[in-house]
Parts: C-alpha cells; structure tokens; sequence
C-alpha cells in the first residue's frame, strides 16, 4: 500500500518534469532565435555563443534528469 503522504510530492515532481520537458522543447523550437549571433555585441564570437549554449543544456538536463529522478523513485 501507497503511503498517502508522499502524493504531493509525487504531484510536484511529476509536474515539474514536464514542465522541464516542455520547457525544454521550447528551447528547441526558438534555438536560432535565442542563440544566434547579436551585432550590438562585438566582443561576442562563435566559441562565447557554443559556451553559452552548453551552459543552457547542461542546466536542462541536470534539472530533468534531477526531477525524472525524483518523479520515478516516489512511484
């Protein structure tokens, strides 16, 4: 039998891992808008853009797998 206390954050976690999922799909869809290379900015290069962009998907995917994680071992 489920312990009843552990709902909430069964609900939580689960709503925060599609919340991410979707997040992240929307990151997809607008990633040539939101990486694309800014002409206001001279001191930004190609290698500043991928940076900025690893450190985009880096905090995606530790958050993801952190909450999917959190989502599975509370079934």
């Amino acid at each position: 039998m489920q312990n009843n206390a552990l709902l909430p954050l069964q609900l939580i976690s689960t709503g925060l891992f599609l919340l991410l999922l979707f997040g992240g799909v929307w990151i997809l869809n607008k990633y040539k808008r939101l990486f694309e290379f800014d002409p206001d900015m001279p001191s930004e290069n190609s290698s500043s853009l991928n940076y900025n962009k690893l450190h985009v998907i880096a905090l995606w995917l530790h958050a993801l797998l952190l909450t999917g994680a959190f989502a599975l071992l509370l079934h």
